[in-house]
Formats: structure tokens, C-alpha cells, sequence
């Protein structure tokens, strides 16, 4: 039947239905979605995100586990004294400490140049000693403030001030605490950056871009819709390392659940942002390669991943608390580690806003799908 042979009554109704209009979100959900299912075609991406940073925090924290110190090495020239200098050191109630060796000046100077030994003790004539060490090696200053201390005893100093020992391991300060809230700020780096830079230069090589020009789709959407497919991964994230911690390294963790996703999706978006806009315009995975190393690279080293940062100069600490990575790793280790409200961390959410913000912004405005 004809448009014109249908009641009256029934053509005004289908000329009053208005036409079915997608949402201003349904761009965007369905790009994000059909980024999620592209995941599940990238395997590497479930080692390299989920699997390589429980690896890393595994190996390093059985290398770093609580056990008892080292003994220093310590190398005795041999002369007329050496045997005097060795009694001293086995006769001291710290001899456990001390692995001791003979050595002809020759040898014992060629060990400690090659750090075979961490103190050398040369004997003269006169009965005193003469300690080799190197003040910028911490355990070769340990090895003589110890060495010193045992032989100074040995010899019959008494100690003028009566004093005890309490040692102390408790989850909170030890090297496994710090590293893990680490590792995790890094890996939401890396997966930021990687996961977004290097997909979207993968399409845009394989011309995938191009097809969605000829869309009505929004770029904002499409950037945004990158950036949010991270939030995911990164819940996966912090479940599988927190939990990695609290089960096998005993960790404690202070601050609620909710806090901290807050904090990692956060630095989630930020990096998401920082990303984008290293790919904005690279036409080669060799070319995003070398940006986001470029990138990531200072925030390795400087921003207090496997170390504190406060080892680095005074002078350019502003500088180092100005990353993206610093903000993210202290905010994660003060609600981790000390259970700190997000108000009272607003200056370093705010850096990792600010960080996220400009990135997306100068991407929206720089990117091209070509």
C-alpha cells in the first residue's frame, strides 16, 4: 500500500514521530567501546600492562627483602702489624660483621679498586693503622666507621656514654613499601603513553584515521574516547599490584580503596593526555618511539620510582615535583602509605589537572588524521 492509500490518521502520526537523534555522548561510547574490544586483540597488551609489573615488583622485592646486612669486606696489607690488626678485628664482638683477608699491598689495592673489597687496613710500623676506603661508596664508609669502631673496643676504649640498640622492620618503611606505589605510577605511565601514543600511530600508518574523517564523529570524542579506555586498565592495575603487596609482602595499605583509585585515575587521564599529544602528529612508530622516550625518560630517572628523589640537588627540586610522575608517585605513596585525605594532597592533583588538561587541549588543537 501506497504512502497516499494509508489513513490520513496513520500518515499524520509517522509525520509527527520525530526521527530518531543519537545522544552528544553516543559518539563517544561507542568509540570507546570499540577501543576496549581492540584490546582483546592485542595480547602483548595484557604481559606488558598487567603481567611485567608484578614480575618486576617480585623479583625486586625478594632482591630487597629483609635479611641481614652484608659482611664488609675488608683486605689487611700484609706486614709485621697484620696479624695484630686481624686478632683485633676477630677478637670484637661485631667479628660477624667483618670478612677478612690477607693481601699483599698490591693485590689488596687492586681488590678494592675493582670493589672486591670495601676497606683496605694497612699496618705500620708503629702499630697504627692506615684506612684506604672511598667516601662516596656507602658501604666502603660503613666498612671503616665499623672496622674502626670493633678495633678501637678490641684495644680497651670504653665507650663514655652507656647506650642500646632496638631494630625496628615494620611494613610501612620498608624497601618493598616504597617501591610498589613506584612501579605502579610508572606503569600508568607507560600504559598512558604507550597504550595511547603507539595506537594511534598504529592507525594512523595503517590509514584507519582517514575513514574517520569522512564521519560525523567529533575529534574531541575520538581523543577523548583514547584517553578514557585507560580508566579500565588502570582499575585492573592497582587491584592486581596492591593485592600483590598486601598477600605476599604483608604491605598495609592506609587510605581507602576509593582514594586511591581517585589518585590512579587521575594520573590515568594525565598521562592519557601527555600521550596524545606526543602522537599528535607522528607519522611513524619509529618517530613516537623516539618522543615518548624522550618524554618518559627524565621522569625514570628523576621522579622517585626506585629511589627517593631527595637524593638529586636542592636546586632543582621545584623542578622534579613539577612532573606529571612526582605528583603522581607521592600522592600514591601519602594515601598508601600514610593514609592522607585527597584535600590535603590538592597540590599535587592539581599538577597532575594541570598536566592532563594542556596535554589534551594541545592535542585537540595539534592533532591530524593524516
Amino acid at each position: 500500500m501506497s504512502i497516499a492509500q494509508q489513513p490520513l490518521v496513520e500518515r499524520k502520526a509517522t509525520q509527527a514521530r520525530p526521527p530518531k537523534r543519537n545522544g552528544r555522548w553516543s559518539g563517544y561510547r561507542h568509540l570507546l567501546m570499540a577501543r576496549m574490544l581492540e584490546l582483546k586483540r592485542e595480547p602483548e597488551v595484557v604481559f606488558w600492562v598487567f603481567v611485567f609489573p608484578l614480575l618486576l615488583a617480585v623479583g625486586l622485592g625478594i632482591a630487597f627483602r629483609n635479611k641481614p646486612g652484608d659482611a664488609s669486606s675488608i683486605a689487611i696489607v700484609t706486614g709485621p702489624q697484620s696479624q695484630r690488626a686481624q686478632s683485633l678485628l676477630q677478637s670484637s664482638p661485631q667479628h660477624s660483621s667483618f670478612k677478612i683477608d690477607v693481601q699483599s699491598d698490591q693485590s689488596a689495592r687492586k681488590g678494592f679498586r675493582l670493589g672486591k673489597y670495601d676497606l683496605v687496613i694497612e699496618p705500620n710500623a708503629t702499630g697504627g693503622l692506615q684506612y684506604l676506603y672511598d667516601p662516596a661508596r656507602p658501604e666502603s664508609v660503613l666498612a671503616k666507621a665499623e672496622a674502626d669502631n670493633a678495633i678501637q673496643r678490641a684495644a680497651g676504649r670504653q665507650d663514655v656514654v652507656a647506650t642500646s640498640v632496638v631494630t625496628s622492620s615494620e611494613p610501612g618503611s620498608r624497601y618493598i613499601d616504597f617501591l610498589i606505589p613506584g612501579l605502579l605510577g610508572m606503569n600508568l605511565m607507560n600504559s598512558g603513553m604507550w597504550g595511547i601514543g603507539f595506537a594511534l600511530v598504529d592507525m594512523r600508518q595503517r590509514k584507519l584515521l582517514k575513514r574517520f574523517v569522512g564521519t560525523p564523529m567529533r575529534r574531541g570524542d575520538f581523543l577523548l574516547a583514547l584517553m578514557s579506555s585507560r580508566l579500565v586498565l588502570m582499575i585492573i592495575e592497582i587491584g592486581l599490584l596492591l593485592t600483590l603487596g598486601v598477600v605476599v609482602f604483608h604491605m598495609k595499605v592506609l587510605d581507602s580503596i576509593f582514594s586511591i583509585l581517585i589518585v590512579g585515575a587521575m594520573g590515568a587521564m594525565c598521562f592519557g593526555g601527555v600521550g596524545l599529544l606526543t602522537a599528535s602528529r607522528a607519522q611513524k612508530i619509529e618517530s613516537v618511539s623516539g618522543l615518548m622516550n624522550l618524554v618518559m625518560m627524565p621522569m625514570w630517572i628523576f621522579s622517585g620510582v626506585f629511589f627517593s628523589y631527595e637524593r638529586f640537588p636542592s636546586v632543582i627540586q621545584p623542578l622534579i615535583k613539577a612532573l606529571p610522575l612526582t605528583a603522581l608517585n607521592d600522592a600514591l605513596r601519602a594515601s598508601i602509605l600514610e593514609g592522607t585525605p585527597l584535600i590535603h594532597q590538592w597540590s599535587r592533583l592539581a599538577i597532575l589537572i594541570a598536566w592532563g588538561v594542556v596535554s589534551f587541549l594541545l592535542a585537540l588543537r595539534w592533532f591530524r588524521w593524516t
